[in-house]
């Protein structure tokens, strides 16, 4: 039996990870705030927290279980009784066999037999001339810009994919060599958009999302936007990035968090929307400046409009992250004001109210946007 003291951290627990707020620090701690990570650090705690928590019940599930199988046995056989508490051992989706046939002129299947499941990630560190002789070599059939489409079926949806960025150049190729492959097998017509952001400003995340829809839906007129952070590598190709079940939060399930989910609210690393819901909800706040805040005030946005964000069952939300070699990006300690009027602000902070002047390149595997911010850029009137 755990000790009584286990049992109380362990009850204690729940109530630290029930909010995405940041448990209060103790003035000894001050300085600890100046760093950088801090806010991942916690993150990995509640995780760890999370894991804690997981491991007492497992282990109240299986006194639970002895307990039912002692009165139930009857002349020595146990009570016929399911304990399969995980729900990754849940039954798998059917996905199409091998060999199956389908014509060019039927729309394609969402789960198709090219879709195996469990990925090797391969985070080694590659040139983007490498990736690019390796992926548009034969008959790749890639336009410039990093549009593809079957010739095999009909795609039955039109994915962009938006990707803010700065000073990652380390990360970009790993994600286009293990992305691109991923989503040609899942059959979606698809383009890459990395949105990248110049000058000094402070890293404006939710912004870049906003600039890029905005010149995404000049190329073509998409189904739905799927908002991938460069340094997540997906594990199971299963995890479909069509527009099924959106809004969706695909990242459910990410390796520095020891696989566990920070709290039901978090919505960051790689989520989707349709279009006409991103339209809906105005987009993306443009008003912060720095890390943090942006992907809870898209989950308000969401849940004000009356959606409900869907998750990808078991083990297909999981993700690694791309260790980091350089220098992480300020944290916006305005965020929680800003969040406390999420409600106000969505309809005059977001798509209505952005201005911006972007430079764009065609390059073999991807659309470049190179744009400068600026607070200036998306003022906001009083709410």
């Amino acid at each position: 039996m755990p000790s009584i003291g286990l049992l109380v951290f362990s009850w204690e627990i729940p109530s630290l990870l029930s909010t995405p707020m940041l448990f209060a620090v103790q003035p000894s701690a001050t300085a600890f705030l100046k760093h950088e990570y801090l806010n991942e650090y916690v993150f990995m705690v509640q995780a760890r927290g999370i894991q804690i928590r997981e491991n007492v019940k497992n282990i109240g599930a299986q006194v639970l279980e002895q307990v039912v199988r002692g009165a139930y046995s009857i002349n020595g056989t146990d009570y016929s009784y399911d304990f399969n508490f995980s729900e990754s051992n849940a039954l798998p989706t059917t996905y199409l066999p091998e060999g199956f046939t389908y014509l060019p002129s039927q729309v394609c299947p969402e789960r198709l037999p090219s879709m195996k499941g469990r990925l090797e990630v391969n985070m080694s560190e590659i040139s983007l001339e490498e990736v690019e002789r390796s992926l548009l070599e034969g008959k790749p059939n890639i336009a410039p810009g990093g549009y593809w489409k079957p010739t095999d079926c009909l795609p039955r949806w039109k994915v962009a994919i938006l990707v803010p960025f700065r000073n990652r150049h380390e990360h970009l190729p790993i994600l286009l060599r293990h992305l691109v492959p991923v989503l040609q097998k899942q059959r979606l017509h698809f383009a890459f958009y990395i949105i990248e952001q110049a000058g000094t400003e402070p890293f404006n995340r939710a912004m870049l999302f906003n600039v890029g829809y905005k010149e995404a839906m000049k190329d073509l007129n998409w189904d739905c936007l799927i908002f991938h952070d460069v340094d997540h590598l997906m594990e199971n190709d299963r995890n479909y990035y069509g527009c099924t079940d959106m809004p969706r939060h695909f990242a459910v399930k990410l390796d520095k968090y020891s696989y566990m989910l920070p709290y039901n609210e978090f919505f960051g690393g790689v989520s989707g929307l349709m279009v006409k819901q991103f339209k809906k909800i105005n987009g993306f706040p443009n008003a912060f400046w720095g890390w943090g805040g942006e992907d809870d005030d898209l989950w308000n946005r969401v849940q004000f409009a009356n959606y409900t964000v869907s998750r990808p069952q078991g083990d297909l939300g999981r993700y690694m992250s791309i260790p980091h070699h350089h220098r992480g990006e300020v944290q916006f300690l305005g965020r929680y004001s800003l969040l406390r009027h999420s409600k106000e602000r969505q309809k005059v902070d977001g798509l209505n109210n952005l201005n911006y002047s972007p430079l764009v390149s065609r390059r073999p595997l991807y659309t470049n946007i190179t744009v400068s911010l600026s607070r200036k850029l998306a003022p906001i009137t009083d709410y």
